[in-house]
């Protein structure tokens, strides 16, 4: 697909951007209740309570970062990390299997956030970091 090679760091930036958003929409969910979810109801979006309001905080800064291209890089890192600690408190003691447990999205999110940690925020950031 050597085609596709020019198109890298664009493809990268829009992957940043999409993933940021759709975490950044967790992050809603929980501090503000908007979109309302079926998870986030659960809670009542208490954001004192843990682990559900430092995850809706680091989800709503870390998102909106990502989605700028604004130190990206250390959000993506510290995302990567929540991401990987929600998917062993919250999922893994149900199965170690995210097919069984619902952690799916979070081991995703976890290793996207991972590589955009390493790799950069590609194009249509404010800045590389």
């Amino acid at each position: 697909m050597e085609f596709l090679n020019k198109y890298t760091s664009q493809l990268l930036g829009i992957t940043r951007i999409v993933i940021g958003l759709l975490f950044l929409e967790h992050g809603t969910a929980k501090v503000f209740g908007f979109p309302a979810a079926a998870t986030a109801t659960a809670h009542a979006f208490n954001i004192m309570s843990f682990p559900v309001g430092p995850a809706g905080i680091i989800e709503l800064v870390a998102g909106a970062l990502i989605v700028l291209g604004l130190f990206s890089r250390y959000a993506a890192f510290i995302a990567s990390g929540e991401m990987a600690f929600a998917f062993f408190l919250a999922h893994f003691s149900r199965s170690p299997f995210p097919l069984l447990n619902g952690g799916g999205e979070a081991v995703c999110f976890c290793f996207i956030f991972l590589y955009l940690a390493a790799a950069g925020p590609g194009s249509y950031a404010i800045n590389q970091k």
